[in-house]
C-alpha cells in the first residue's frame, strides 16, 4: 500500500546519520532538491517495499503501461485514492525509486521548464 508515512519514514532511514562514512553513498537524482545520498545497506533492506510502493502508482506511469506521466499526478494511486497532498512525499518515493534504478526521467533537467507546471516526467520500470 502507498502511504505517505511510510514513503517518508524509509526516506528517513535510508539517509546518512551523522558520523557515518558516506564515501560509499548511493545517488537519488531528485526533482525539488537536486540529489540525495543513501546508505547502501538500509535503501537495500527497504528495495521490495520500496518497489511494491511504485507498483501502487497509476500504469500511466509505468514502463509497460502509458510510458510516463508528470510529476504533479504522482498524488494519486492506481485506485484514483490520493496517498499525499504534499510534492515532498512523491519526490520522496521517486528518489527511492531512482535510487534502486526504477525510476527515470524522460527529459534532462534543462527541459523541464518547458513542461507543465516546469516539472519531469517520471518514468518507473516494474
Amino acid at each position: 500500500m502507498l502511504d505517505a508515512d511510510r514513503v517518508k519514514e524509509i526516506f528517513g532511514d535510508c539517509l546518512f546519520r551523522e558520523g557515518e562514512d558516506t564515501s560509499a553513498h548511493v545517488p537519488g537524482e531528485g526533482i525539488i532538491t537536486l540529489s540525495f545520498g543513501f546508505h547502501l545497506d538500509r535503501l537495500e533492506k527497504h528495495r521490495n517495499e520500496i518497489h511494491d510502493m511504485l507498483n501502487e502508482l497509476p500504469d500511466s506511469f509505468k514502463a509497460t503501461g502509458g510510458g510516463g506521466m508528470s510529476f504533479l499526478n504522482a498524488c494519486e494511486d492506481k485506485h484514483g485514492n490520493q496517498w499525499t497532498g504534499f510534492h515532498q512525499h512523491m519526490e520522496q518515493l521517486f528518489v527511492l525509486g531512482n535510487a534502486i534504478g526504477k525510476v527515470s526521467y524522460l527529459m534532462p533537467r534543462e527541459f523541464w521548464s518547458m513542461l507543465p507546471g516546469a516539472m519531469p516526467y517520471v518514468i518507473v520500470d516494474i
